[in-house]
């Protein structure tokens, strides 16, 4: 039986199994007051997915900003990362394409309460009816956020993100200044598509370390 992600007040990691979190010294150690979400029963401990990265952009994508989308995708999948998104389209499904053109996992957070919302490429469609304010949950569920593009929608996501200390590795998107001040370098720019997963993920999971430093101190 596949199941979702529940809400908690840290990050989510997915496992399979769960003997392989026990161990504080383990790399997959995760704290009890984690939740821990069983998704395939049959896949072996070697082969946990714990890491999640978030997918933001454009709903109406330009040509070259969706072909940057869709290669981010592929480029998560091939490093057996799950991918968070709106679910539906744009840079949203373009992601998702590429991810599962390449065999990864797509978690869609969908705003409205209709699962036909998704795009055809989302595996794991996550129902919430909150409109807007899902914005939050799709850079909460990940460990780090990859900003490709972006309209008003995408900004919020980067403000709620910057605002929890979540990295946001930008992709042509948006740039943040304050008057009279300099550039804000809060997102972290990427060049293209390989060199944001790559830094999505080396930001990922240093905080990953950091959540089990804090937890093993406390």
């Amino acid at each position: 039986m596949r199941l979702i992600p529940i809400m908690s007040r840290l990050p989510q990691l997915w496992v399979d199994d769960a003997h392989c979190t026990a161990n504080p010294l383990s790399a997959n150690y995760v704290p009890d007051d984690w939740y821990i979400i069983r998704l395939d029963q049959n896949r072996p401990c070697g082969e946990c997915r714990n890491l999640i990265i978030a997918v933001i952009g454009e709903s109406n994508a330009r040509p070259h900003i969706a072909k940057l989308a869709e290669e981010v995708g592929r480029e998560l999948a091939r490093r057996n990362i799950d991918l968070v998104c709106g679910g539906m389209d744009g840079v949203m499904e373009a992601a998702c394409r590429g991810a599962k053109s390449e065999g990864g996992r797509t978690i869609a957070i969908l705003a409205g309460s209709d699962p036909q919302q998704a795009n055809d490429y989302v595996d794991i469609p996550i129902l919430t009816g909150l409109g807007y304010a899902r914005n939050v949950i799709v850079v909460k569920t990940g460990m780090a956020v990859i900003a490709v593009g972006g309209a008003y929608g995408t900004l919020s996501e980067i403000g709620h993100a910057l605002a929890e200390d979540i990295p946001v590795i930008g992709l042509e998107t948006w740039s943040l200044t304050r008057s009279g001040e300099p550039a804000d370098t809060s997102i972290i720019t990427a060049s293209d598509p390989t060199d944001a997963v790559e830094k999505a993920v080396r930001a990922a999971e240093d905080r990953m370390e950091a959540f089990k430093r804090s937890h093993l101190g406390s």
